[in-house]
């Protein structure tokens, strides 16, 4: 394995008022979540609308994030993972290669649309083959419709093709254990689905999170407490502001409501979602914001 452990946020993709690519914010996105504390990012993700961006835009994000993750002097540098996803395993190991090639430190791979087992082995085995960086498998059925077995994941962890997984799939703790315990160690587990299970990954063995959840310096400071040996601690601070991962984790709304996060913040110069989308009314927001204030968090 590379050695990958912590926290990951899944970054959206920002975008001026009139849709193009926003790449100042994008910017001032890396240095925040430098400055929090975070331990990688991963973009190009679902979250970050990927599909509804161009071949241009797709690289022009990637060279953007490289260089503000790049190490300075007197501070470490961030992990970049880039997500990947096609219809067949040729885009993706083009997408694959064009991650590696600008200094990427991992991809994270979507399976094609086909739900058998060898299919999806060598579609994670080709991609693997072109490239020089670790292929993570993205587990997410709830949206790619591809349920990924165990003995499947297991067997691209021995197998030495893919080290990590970004595990998304219901339920969480059994697979998370039964994918620990069956790879005998080769394959490293991330969570994921907006870090509502984040205290039970961690307790069953996950070596981070990788999520979409706004406030990456609360799932720094909960991974730190629990890494530290501080259970106790981490679970409490988890339990307390539970119910705004509940919230901010809705089918539709999620994004949105991480982009009004960031937006607020003064991160984003817009909160524009591309098309097909929710748009966030004002009770929503209204409601967002007090359970923000709730838990004892600022915008």
């Amino acid at each position: 394995m590379s050695g990958f452990k912590g926290v990951f946020p899944i970054l959206p993709t920002p975008f001026l008022a009139d849709g193009a690519l926003d790449v100042e914010s994008l910017r001032r996105l890396i240095r925040y979540q430098r400055k929090v504390g975070v331990h990688g990012v991963a973009v190009l993700g679902h979250m970050g609308e990927a599909i509804h961006l161009s071949e241009g835009e797709r690289r022009l994000v990637l060279e953007t994030v490289l260089e503000e993750a790049a190490p300075v002097e007197g501070e470490r540098g961030l992990d970049v993972w880039v997500g990947v996803r096609a219809f067949g395993t040729m885009g993706c190991v083009e997408q694959a290669k064009m991650a590696d090639e600008l200094g990427a430190s991992a991809v994270f791979v979507a399976p094609v649309n086909v739900q058998n087992d060898e299919v999806l082995y060598q579609h994670f085995k080709t991609v693997a083959e072109a490239i020089s960086i670790p292929v993570i498998i993205h587990d997410y059925p709830t949206s790619f419709t591809v349920t990924l077995s165990v003995d499947l994941i297991c067997r691209l962890g021995r197998d030495g093709i893919c080290p990590y997984i970004k595990q998304e799939d219901y339920p969480v703790g059994p697979k998370t254990t039964a994918v620990i315990e069956q790879s005998a160690g080769s394959v490293g587990v991330f969570g994921g689905l907006g870090a509502i299970y984040y205290m039970e990954e961690l307790d069953r063995g996950a070596l981070g999170i990788a999520s979409g959840f706004s406030f990456s310096d609360l799932l720094v400071e909960i991974f730190e407490l629990f890494d530290s040996g501080d259970k106790d601690g981490a679970r409490a601070l988890f339990d307390k502001t539970a119910s705004l991962f509940r919230y901010e984790f809705q089918p539709k709304l999620g994004l949105p409501l991480r982009k009004h996060v960031y937006l607020k913040r003064g991160i984003f110069e817009t909160d524009y979602v591309r098309a097909p989308s929710l748009k966030l009314d004002q009770l929503t927001k209204d409601e967002f914001e007090s359970i923000i204030e709730r838990v004892g968090l600022k915008l």
